[in-house]
């Protein structure tokens, strides 16, 4: 793929849309972003971008933007990263801009808050499909030391509530060792 000023374009154009459209936070554009570079541009393979969504939930900042980087790197390099992080950050910028100079008026007004009241319960679905494509891909490896993290990881988070961070820190950390120390040292 070259390159080039449409090349950059896009990428930028496909940012700047989906954070432009997306309401509800970084685990909504997720899904909006392997749709477009996985199964629309086919710039990145499915088992990448989970990589890629991985290491931006565990990196500090927000995920939309840490994927946005991600992607952009992985596909063009330091320019792309550049663009991504532009095109993503662009659109909240500007309609925050917007909203606070009219925030007293959209405040009290009934209808703004039964808009936004029904688009959390949009979200909820959409961030609920990202955990369930996400749980499928785990069980469809069907590697049961991945399997079992992702399960005690679950009870954790919710029965135990433990902070995610922490979480996602020692399920790295246990993989790291797993995969790399442990399993290479059990083969012949």
């Amino acid at each position: 793929m070259e390159k080039n000023f449409k090349f950059y374009l896009t990428l930028f154009w496909s940012t700047f849309s989906l954070s432009a459209f997306t309401i509800g936070g970084g685990y909504v554009i997720v899904p909006l972003m392997q749709k477009k570079f996985v199964e629309e541009l086919k710039w990145i393979d499915e088992e990448e971008m989970l990589n890629l969504v991985a290491i931006s939930q565990s990196a500090p900042g927000p995920i939309a933007v840490n994927t946005s980087i991600m992607v952009g790197y992985r596909i063009a390099g330091v320019p792309g990263s550049f663009v991504t992080i532009l095109g993503t950050v662009l659109p909240p910028l500007i309609i925050i801009t917007i909203v606070a100079q009219f925030y007293t008026a959209f405040k009290e007004n009934k209808i703004v808050n039964a808009l936004l009241l029904g688009m959390r319960a949009g979200v909820a679905a959409v961030i609920i499909d990202v955990i369930i494509k996400m749980a499928k891909d785990i069980l469809d490896t069907k590697d049961k030391i991945s399997i079992m993290i992702m399960i005690i990881s679950l009870i954790a988070a919710v029965i135990f509530d433990i902070n995610a961070a922490l979480i996602i820190i020692l399920c790295g950390a246990f993989g790291a060792f797993y995969y790399n120390v442990y399993k290479k040292g059990a083969r012949p």
